[in-house]
């Protein structure tokens, strides 16, 4: 993999499947994430769960 630290990277649907599976993975490479989708308390647990990861969310409206 190419190295991606201290890249920003924004990820649309965020919350489940392979957009969370993504942050997770990017989030260990040590990228700056901007991730979003429409479920804002599945973006605060999956911002939780990584506390040493540089990641700021929002939620999509639709």
């Amino acid at each position: 993999m190419v190295n991606i630290a201290e890249k920003v990277v924004i990820i649309m649907g965020a919350s489940s499947g392979i957009g969370e599976a993504t942050t997770k993975k990017l989030a260990q490479e040590g990228a700056k994430l901007v991730i979003a989708a429409r479920r804002e308390d599945r973006l605060k647990t999956l911002v939780e769960s990584l506390p040493n990861a540089d990641i700021t969310y929002a939620v999509a409206v639709v």
